[in-house]
């Protein structure tokens, strides 16, 4: 029951993100043209002239990539939550988006375009940036520190996160006419992106998802302490890492092509537990659900507030999520 609650919601955001906009769309019409998409079936001429562009160039990929960029967030903050025994993780507490952020301003300031690359370069110079983000901290752990703990990853994290902000707020302070776009895209925003940034993202939502739904028993195990996982055969330090790589991938992946969008990855786990619990093998995959919806009803709400202007998505996240956590941690400290 609870899973087709969560599916019921993910239907109706996503009906609703390719129905609401400057031109409304009937749901009828949106089921006959994609089924002619999807399983080439004839299209009436006007709807095919008209609606057709809109619905599967413009809207379905901005619904399909909101998503999975919320999809994304919320995984990773379920698990880091667990991992990290700390009920603030989320995926901008280790410094991996600040990582990603940086490697985005910084294609914005300087205007890199790789040959190979071309439109690519700000999103994978972004990833790669938060992988060697992640590689500092592990690396700072395991081998200054000589090991890896769930203090020492949260005080690097934090550290390291506070040092790459300072730096972007260092090229902010020193840009000019690249200002206004990196403000933007540091705000957060899946305006114009099309099915290319979709699968640009799907790797690494794929590869991360899979890394920590592999990990699933371990995760279970870690969140009552390294000692206790260990007793019931949980290679620690293995884990610990492959949960990390997952959760730099999707949390890279998604700043990449989206900018910073915040709260999606702290909140939702958070609301998903208080009816599910926390055993991770329901508790991820609803994560993944409502996250998704989430973020797709978030832009929902970005693109047609002030129409015909648009808002970015991180002030809705901000705005929705602040409130939402502040119920939440009172109801909590009450408790």
């Amino acid at each position: 029951m609870v899973y087709m609650s969560s599916i019921g919601f993910v239907i109706i955001t996503a009906l609703m993100g390719i129905s609401i906009g400057s031109i409304h769309i009937p749901i009828s019409m949106i089921g006959k043209i994609l089924a002619g998409f999807l399983f080439q079936l004839p299209i009436p001429i006007e709807q095919q002239e008209q609606m057709t562009p809109l619905i599967t160039s413009i809207r379905l990929p901005r619904v399909i990539l909101s998503f999975l960029i919320g999809a994304a967030l919320a995984v990773s903050g379920a698990a880091l939550q667990g991992l990290l025994k700390n009920p603030l993780a989320d995926p901008y507490t280790l410094g991996v988006s600040s990582g990603a952020s940086l490697g985005a301003v910084a294609v914005l300031f300087f205007h890199l375009q790789l040959p190979l690359l071309k439109g690519y370069t700000l999103p994978l110079v972004s990833v790669m940036t938060a992988l060697l983000a992640l590689a500092f901290i592990i690396f700072t752990s395991t081998v200054l520190l000589k090991r890896l703990t769930i203090e020492s990853i949260i005080l690097i994290g934090i550290i390291l996160s506070s040092f790459l902000s300072a730096v972007i707020s260092l090229l902010i302070a020193l840009s000019g006419e690249e200002l206004r776009q990196i403000m933007t895209w540091l705000l957060g925003s899946v305006s114009m992106r099309g099915w290319a940034y979709i699968q640009l993202f799907l790797p690494f939502f794929t590869t991360g998802l899979l890394i920590m739904l592999l990990c699933l028993r371990d995760l279970n195990a870690l969140t009552f302490g390294d000692e206790v996982a260990q007793s019931l055969g949980v290679n620690v330090g293995r884990s610990k890492i492959l949960l990390l790589f997952a959760s730099s991938l999707l949390t890279g992946g998604a700043v990449a092509v989206s900018g910073t969008i915040g709260f999606v990855g702290l909140v939702i786990p958070h609301v998903t537990r208080l009816y599910i619990g926390s055993n991770y093998r329901h508790l991820l995959p609803l994560s993944l659900l409502n996250g998704g919806a989430f973020l797709v009803l978030a832009d929902l709400i970005a693109r047609t507030i002030i129409t015909p202007r648009e808002l970015p998505i991180g002030v809705i996240t901000a705005l929705a999520g602040a409130p939402i956590f502040s119920i939440l941690f009172i109801r909590r400290y009450r408790k």
